[in-house]
């Protein structure tokens, strides 16, 4: 294990560490993200993983009381602060994933206070694309990233983000098993669209629908999969009859176990976001051999070369990124450029490329030596916490638990 550092407690047992995050019954990209990470953890003999739900399913009755808006944050707050109280003593390391807003105030801080409680490391992994606003407007959020050890987010856009407030961010890059994706030949392209985003606002799937509007002007047959759930749902569907879309199928959540089809069905991927980190599904579609067209939102510019690895417009501009679709269609070479360089770009997204980042990532924390947060004074974040919980701004941001609970990276 060349370059991995140890810790003490490496030569006498495996470091315990324990993955806090959304599960699968949450898709998004966090919940992609733990399962991949925790399913390759799992077999290192340095470590010993587990894993605890930020979202517990919950037997018999209770667990319909989770289908309810609103209602389930409460019925599943308990139980996972619970098993917060249960498990965290037995481990050397809680690593936590985190989104924003609200649901930084329900998900991870409680995994920090208890971490805190138990003298355990912390490390954060924060993967919103929100991150700038989430700060900006939420103390509370800044002054208890301060209490963790280390914070580990996917990007550089969220490197420069994090130093913007003080706090000390480390670039690792999401993971992508791209033996899972499998590459497939598109010569030529034929004029069949995927769209794999969460139906929320910030990821501009209308921006998707318009464009393809555009597309379908030109070229009468082509066909668009819409794949994904959210709270826009019915109003992206109203968009669609009010523009007239022909061969538009909204295929409705997808489980990551069918995801792939998806990719195979397509031959070129569409991303409209608006606010964007280090999105997943445009690497799944780097693997699979589908070329890109997206906007340049948030983080997307570090992890693509425009013109190289993707075809990259404004945000907000469907009209450019039709007209970029369409280029795709009517020049076979840049295509296929395309393709080849988007596929060898995935190479450091690899387990081979990222293992040993956070295997000497936990051990230096283990062993003391993480890079601590430079801490303000810390009077008064519990309370500041739960001001946030149960105040004004709390209310007015509800709605954004489950839409950053899904975010993809």
């Amino acid at each position: 294990m060349s370059g991995l550092k140890e810790s003490p407690l490496s030569t006498a047992r495996p470091l315990r560490v324990l993955i806090v995050a959304p599960s699968l019954d949450i898709l998004g990209g966090q919940a992609v993200q733990a399962a991949r990470l925790l399913e390759r953890l799992s077999k290192e003999a340095s470590l010993e993983v587990a894993f605890l739900p930020v979202n517990p399913r919950l037997p018999g009755v209770l667990r319909k009381l989770q289908s309810i808006k609103y209602l389930r944050t409460g019925v599943t707050s308990i139980p996972y602060v619970a098993s917060l109280l249960a498990r965290v003593r037995k481990y050397d390391v809680i690593h936590v994933f985190s989104a924003s807003y609200l649901s930084f105030v329900l998900a991870p801080t409680p995994a920090i206070l208890v971490g805190k409680l138990y003298g355990k490391k912390i490390l954060l992994n924060y993967h919103s694309g929100e991150a700038e606003d989430h700060l900006s407007h939420w103390s509370s959020a800044v002054r208890t990233i301060h209490m963790v050890d280390d914070v580990a987010v996917p990007s550089e856009y969220l490197v420069r983000v994090f130093a913007a407030f003080n706090l000390q961010a480390k670039p690792i890059y999401n993971l992508i098993e791209t033996e899972k994706f499998p590459f497939r030949e598109r010569r030529p392209l034929r004029p069949i669209f995927l769209s794999n985003r969460n139906f929320e606002r910030h990821y501009g799937v209308d921006r998707v629908l318009r464009a393809f509007a555009t597309i379908q002007k030109r070229i009468p047959e082509a066909r668009l999969i819409i794949a994904g759930d959210g709270p826009e749902r019915t109003s992206l569907e109203q968009l669609a009859r009010e523009l007239n879309l022909e061969n538009a199928e909204f295929t409705g959540r997808v489980g990551h176990e069918r995801v792939v089809e998806l990719y195979d069905a397509a031959d070129i991927f569409l991303n409209g976001s608006e606010i964007d980190n280090q999105p997943l599904s445009l690497l799944e579609a780097f693997a699979c051999g589908l070329p890109v067209v997206t906007t340049d939102a948030g983080g997307i510019p570090d992890m693509v070369s425009a013109e190289k690895t993707a075809l990259v417009v404004p945000r907000g501009d469907y009209e450019q990124l039709a007209a970029a679709a369409l280029r795709l269609l009517d020049d076979s070479t840049l295509a296929q450029s395309i393709i080849k360089h988007a596929r060898e770009e995935c190479r450091k997204y690899r387990w081979e490329a990222v293992r040993e980042q956070w295997l000497n990532l936990y051990h230096e924390l283990a062993a003391g030596s993480g890079a601590r947060q430079q801490k303000p004074e810390q009077e008064g974040v519990i309370s500041t916490v739960a001001k946030t919980v149960s105040g004004e701004d709390a209310n007015q941001r509800r709605d954004k638990l489950e839409e950053n609970q899904r975010t993809a990276l």
